[in-house]
């Protein structure tokens, strides 16, 4: 049997066996977004070691899943053992299981953990005997967790502040493909023979989640499936927003509602503001936004010297963002919209916010581009509205996507441009990227060197106002591998 390939992941490839040849019990938990990747990934690097494994079920009841955990335990050492009444019960019947193979290390692994700990089911607390009692004692465990409800995952197993306190031993985030992974994947494993423009076209759509572009079919143009996947009367993923919500949050309802007023609002939206368009406030509407950005739906980012209420909010997950702005409102519409549908002002938005959301998920490639690995740098954007300044000066608002801000005393400020062909900089907006440069150098008081970095598919064509820019970074380059400091 042809072993199945696995695409990057190198460094979490190499933790996870770390922790399966320690010379002790080790407790390993791996988190990361729905459909990432999480379970394949445990299951390949560590299907010669693993002697029991479990898959929580979503939305069923703890009896039923206590029946299912017994199953497995029963089918594993061929006996008929009944129903546990509890997880503690459980939790020792599976202890007695492990004991019973007279090995040195034990290797367990329960995925899907936060559907397994129903609502006054006692299941962490189990958990937490099963673990605390087995100690360092012979054979050695070694316990392999996945969820993909990341808070969960976070909150209530990582951050327990109870009887598991400081016993997990490692922490690992699995998160979606790079650009270069994504081509790996769909040209190694997929056989889809994509060029770079196709790999980042697939990518602005749905991500760098194994789970989506898995489902590609290599026979077919993008666009076709595009069409097969989202926009035909039975696409299989027409219902998956509703449920990557449902099966993350408890309460699913007004985390929904953020991510779709952030799909309208592309340049993001503070606090404030989406507190009012959404009445939502207090601490249950700082666990949301604290809890969408643990899961990958939002970004926040803010100036140096700007104030926490400031700070803004984006939707940067490709997926989400593809769904609220073509699918969710396309019922009984185009069953080809897609592969139909032709440059429109709609259409260019999206592709224009998804490019720029592709570069800020790959800031260490445009470092490496740069050059500027190993130096000292944060990266944040930066906004104003109109003002008058001390002197009477007026000033147009504008806004900065990326600011590198460099500690060798320069400043990358980035344009990024989605353009089919060489990016032209005609008069008018060589004055709007020159006039905007100007203003954050007097709004900010910025003594830095301000270097225009433009990033672009094919580079900036040149002419008489191409000098203004400084560096120019390429679709290409987001592929290269990162040069680490």
């Amino acid at each position: 049997m042809e072993e199945t390939k696995v695409i990057g992941r190198i460094e979490e490839k190499n933790l996870l066996l770390h922790y399966e040849n320690t010379d002790k019990s080790e407790f390993v938990a791996v988190y990361g977004r729905r459909r990432v990747g999480k379970t394949f990934l445990v299951r390949e690097v560590l299907k010669s070691y693993i002697d029991f494994e479990f898959t929580g079920m979503y939305e069923m009841p703890a009896k039923v899943q206590r029946e299912e955990f017994q199953n497995e335990i029963n089918k594993r050492n061929n006996e008929n053992g009944k129903a546990p009444a509890n997880w503690f019960e459980a939790f020792d019947n599976l202890k007695n299981y492990l004991l019973s193979l007279n090995k040195d290390i034990v290797t367990v692994f329960l995925d899907e953990l936060p559907w397994m700990d129903t609502q006054k089911s006692n299941f962490l607390a189990a958990l937490s005997r099963f673990w605390n009692t087995w100690g360092n004692e012979k054979p050695l465990l070694k316990l392999f967790v996945c969820g993909s409800a990341t808070t969960w995952m976070l909150d209530k197993l990582i951050g327990d502040k109870g009887g598991l306190y400081g016993r997990i031993s490692r922490s690992i985030y699995l998160a979606p493909f790079c650009l270069r992974e994504t081509r790996d994947y769909l040209n190694e494993v997929k056989n889809m023979n994509y060029g770079n423009r196709q790999v980042l076209d697939t990518y602005m759509i749905f991500g760098g989640i194994p789970y989506y572009l898995d489902m590609l079919d290599s026979e077919l143009p993008l666009s076709v499936n595009v069409d097969k996947l989202l926009f035909a009367e039975n696409a299989p993923l027409k219902t998956e927003f509703e449920f990557l919500f449902r099966s993350l949050f408890k309460d699913s309802a007004n985390y929904r509602k953020v991510v779709e007023l952030l799909s309208k609002k592309l340049k993001g939206l503070t606090r404030d503001e989406i507190s009012e368009n959404l009445k939502l406030s207090g601490g249950e509407f700082s666990k949301i936004l604290k809890n969408l950005q643990a899961c990958d739906f939002l970004r926040s980012y803010s100036a140096p010297n700007s104030k926490e209420r400031n700070r803004l909010y984006q939707l940067t997950d490709f997926f989400s963002l593809f769904y609220l702005r073509f699918v969710q409102n396309n019922a009984g519409q185009d069953e080809h919209y897609w592969t139909n549908s032709s440059e429109n002002g709609k259409k260019n938005a999206w592709a224009g916010y998804a490019f720029e959301q592709v570069c800020l998920h790959h800031l260490k490639e445009i470092k490496t581009r740069l050059g500027i690995s190993g130096i000292l740098s944060n990266a944040y954007a930066w906004s104003t509205k109109p003002y008058i300044d001390s002197n009477g000066t007026s000033w147009k608002g504008g806004q900065i996507d990326l600011i590198i801000d460099r500690s060798d005393n320069v400043m990358n400020l980035c344009e990024m441009k989605y353009s089919s062909n060489e990016f032209i900089i005609d008069k008018n907006y060589a004055e709007t990227v020159t006039n905007r440069i100007e203003n954050f150098r007097h709004k900010e008081k910025c003594r830095k060197d301000l270097r225009c970095t433009f990033v672009t598919l094919y580079g900036v064509k040149r002419n008489k106002y191409s000098n203004i820019a400084d560096n120019q970074i390429r679709l290409d380059d987001l592929f290269a591998e990162v040069i680490e400091p």
